[in-house]
């Protein structure tokens, strides 16, 4: 079924059926401008279909109470690299992580293991051009060459590039994008990411139900099957020649 439906009920005896809107996105249409990243990421194993993706069209959440910072702006205490030996270091108040060439994408993952409902937000700049992300509900398992980080993984890919996809949501080792950011309906998302300057990411996970914001501006709207329920966040610095990302305002309420 694509985007609407089938509800029944009972009128005089007689079963009556009708169509009730639940907020999949009004035709699910593929943006023109994403065609070709459509026709490369539409056979991964978690890509959705076009027509059944739902829209998120809530405010951004209140970030102005109840939150504790998960970043000190001193130390990396708290926090345990995993996944690869890229280097996370702070700077100014700010941590700073840096692409080690020859290295696996590397996730600065909190040392707490059980975050489960939340709002999370935290703000990101690129010195040099990477692909980045953020990790929440994160896992670990045993790899070919040492532990793996696997999960859904709220996406900054960056600052250059054609596809804009900031705040959609990648499966990280675990089967591709849930949440591409491809539809005609997610063209102010796609141009939410101030290049130059500091992005605001924001993200809400209560239940099954995942809600991304990028500067304020709505993203993503997944639904979780319930195999991500509860995990770390991970701050990632993706493998690759070179790379440096800064985080600040790292904080999170658990509801």
């Amino acid at each position: 079924m694509s985007r609407r439906f089938l509800q029944s009920t009972i009128v005089q005896g007689t079963l009556v059926c009708m169509f009730a809107a639940v907020g999949f996105a009004d035709g699910g249409a593929i943006d023109p401008a994403q065609e070709a990243w459509y026709k490369k990421y539409k056979s991964q194993q978690n890509a959705p279909k076009p027509d059944e993706m739902l829209l998120n069209t809530d405010p951004e959440p209140d970030l102005s109470e109840g939150f504790v910072d998960l970043f000190n702006g001193e130390d990396l205490m708290g926090w345990t690299p995993k996944g690869g030996t890229c280097k996370y270091e702070v700077k100014d108040g700010a941590l700073v992580g840096t692409v080690t060439p020859g290295s696996n994408s590397t996730y600065l993952s909190t040392d707490k293991t059980d975050f489960k409902d939340f709002v999370f937000t935290c703000e990101m700049k690129w010195e040099v051009d990477g692909n980045s992300g953020v990790m929440f509900r994160a896992q670990t398992k045993p790899g070919k060459n040492g532990e793996t980080v696997f999960g859904p993984q709220a996406e900054m890919e960056g600052i250059s590039g054609d596809r804009y996809w900031n705040g959609g949501i990648y499966g990280q080792s675990c089967g591709g994008y849930f949440y591409p950011v491809w539809l005609k309906e997610h063209k102010q998302a796609r141009a939410a990411l101030d290049r130059e300057g500091w992005n605001r990411l924001t993200i809400s996970a209560q239940g099954n139900v995942i809600k991304t914001w990028v500067n304020g501006v709505p993203v993503a709207h997944w639904v979780d099957d319930g195999t991500y329920s509860e995990g770390f966040f991970g701050l990632q610095i993706h493998k690759g020649a070179k790379g440096i990302v800064h985080w600040r305002g790292i904080r999170v309420k658990e509801l």
